[in-house]
């Protein structure tokens, strides 16, 4: 495999895996393998979560911004 890259990069990676006591290969790999698990990873929820899911009915047209902006002003008078 053949990258091409900006040389200023190539640079300040060789120092930044020098700095690191790593080599340059060891640490592009690891951030490959870092950014493709990020893919993979799913967030599960709770079933605490989900029993508290639709607890709360609110109004159709419930305005929560204007409603916290009324406590933000009520509070701090």
């Amino acid at each position: 495999m053949t990258l091409r890259l900006n040389k200023n990069i190539i640079n300040k990676a060789k120092n930044y895996a020098h700095l690191h006591n790593i080599s340059l290969s060891k640490m592009i790999e690891s951030y490959l393998d870092s950014i493709t698990k990020q893919e993979k990873t799913t967030t599960e929820i709770s079933p605490l979560v989900k029993s508290l899911s639709g607890v709360i009915n609110l109004e159709q047209d419930y305005d929560y911004k204007e409603d916290y902006s009324s406590f933000l002003k009520e509070k701090y008078k």
